[in-house]
């Protein structure tokens, strides 16, 4: 059977798992908690290239501020989006205000900013608020 590298958003611990269309139960190897958690993780620097080197799956990231409107407005519709998802794709959130050297690497100009992950690249992105249907839509065309 094959397998899948995620890691954990609650220790960072690696685990491969099996890949199946839809997962009853998945727990960490390492802190025992679900893996099936799929409330947004906020990253900082070294979290986010521990991502990017050992998850396999899909990555979504959001990058927003505090002050940006648009970003709290569109927070609830990415938190849904990503509740559709348990173990094809890890939705991120990366703040701007205190990663400004993520925010520089990926060259965002406007926020809210989405930025589709795969394989350590970037696969597709978009700008501005979007409702949790669109965003859907957007992450199914890359799973």
């Amino acid at each position: 059977m094959s397998k899948i590298n995620v890691v954990c958003p609650h220790c960072g611990g690696v685990n491969a798992i099996p890949i199946k269309d839809s997962y009853a139960k998945a727990a960490c190897g390492h802190c025992k908690a679900s893996l099936l958690d799929t409330k947004p993780i906020s990253v900082d620097t070294s979290s986010f290239d521990r991502l990017m080197l050992n998850d396999e799956r899909l990555i979504i990231a959001d990058f927003w501020a505090p002050w940006c409107g648009p970003c709290r407005s569109m927070a609830p519709s990415f938190e849904e989006a990503a509740r559709h998802f348990p173990l094809k794709a890890q939705f991120i959130k990366i703040n701007t205000e205190e990663q400004q050297h993520l925010g520089g690497r990926f060259g965002i100009r406007s926020i809210p900013t989405v930025i589709a992950f795969k394989n350590n690249r970037i696969v597709d992105q978009f700008s501005g608020a979007l409702p949790a249907s669109q965003i859907i839509a957007f992450v199914k065309k890359h799973l």
